[in-house]
């Protein structure tokens, strides 16, 4: 039986960025740059490697630098054009008219309801979920990326698909864990979820990882807008109420996770990457060694 294919993809963009002040005073977290290139451009780039055509950013106040940095700079891209630089390096941040779309998160309510403002855009169709701060990094010459991967369990199983990474025990508390079942490769049927469990009720170590692809009707269960953990309308609530009702899987990314949320995270993630590129990674090298002593 044939999927319908996953065309959409939800970006919950909207959060003030508090952890990293006075950084994100101005500028969205999802800007703040690895290297060269903003947390966002990483999400998009994945998306599309995935096959998905519409863009959907649920926004709040002070975020539409993230829209332009997807539309076109006429006044810069005519400047390099006449002093002869090549435009190449823009590439990847123009999307087509009518493939990116933005919606208002009015008050911030969770994510769960960041999500379920995209719902008109949604539509009848099932959907991807992006978490930028995450950021999902394939294994050179692997898989794909972290949601090609899902797609392609997607158009086997069907239903919801979710990422998950294995963690060690004693850190699983921090983060959404799945209660598995049956598992086949990298694909697990999710049987429960439970967010932050303390270590010794963790039903595994396999934690949600920011990636999802979800059924439309989970917007019906996110309309009763009913509230969980922190006073906040949850997804994971949501999701853990179409366990039993719809296909539920997890893929377990073949790839490495940077929790870019967090300072370590984003620091972790911008030298690991740095160490990968040709460009700079025998200066990096070098620049470690030094401050290092070694």
């Amino acid at each position: 039986m044939s999927q319908k294919p996953i065309r959409k993809a939800v970006f919950p963009v909207a959060g003030l960025g508090t952890r990293f002040l006075p950084a994100t005073k101005a500028i969205p977290k999802e800007m703040l740059p690895i290297i060269d290139r903003p947390l966002i451009q990483y999400a998009v780039d994945e998306a599309r490697e995935a096959g998905i055509e519409q863009l959907i950013f649920v926004t709040g106040r002070g975020k539409t630098a993230i829209v332009e940095h997807f539309d076109m700079a006429f006044e810069l891209e005519t400047t390099m054009k006449d002093r002869e630089k090549t435009l190449e390096v823009l590439e990847p941040t123009r999307i087509q008219p009518g493939n990116l779309v933005t919606v208002r998160q009015q008050v911030p309510l969770g994510l769960g309801h960041a999500i379920w403002c995209a719902r008109a855009i949604v539509g009848d169709e099932p959907f991807a979920v992006f978490l930028p701060d995450e950021l999902m990094i394939g294994q050179p010459g692997g898989k794909g990326g972290c949601m090609k991967q899902m797609v392609e369990a997607y158009e086997q199983v069907g239903g919801n698909v979710i990422s998950v990474l294995e963690l060690p025990e004693d850190e699983v508390s921090n983060y959404g864990v799945i209660a598995p079942g049956e598992s086949r490769g990298t694909l697990t049927e999710v049987r429960g979820l439970v967010e932050k469990p303390k270590r010794q009720d963790a039903p595994s170590n396999l934690i949600i990882s920011g990636r999802y692809i979800l059924q439309p009707e989970v917007m019906r269960v996110l309309d009763r807008q009913e509230k969980g953990a922190g006073g906040e309308i949850q997804l994971t609530d949501a999701m853990a109420q179409m366990i039993g009702k719809q296909p539920f899987h997890a893929v377990t990314f073949d790839g490495r996770r940077f929790d870019c949320g967090s300072k370590t995270g984003f620091v972790e993630a911008t030298l690991a990457l740095a160490l990968e590129r040709e460009d700079m990674a025998d200066e990096v090298r070098a620049m470690a060694r030094r401050l290092l002593g070694c």
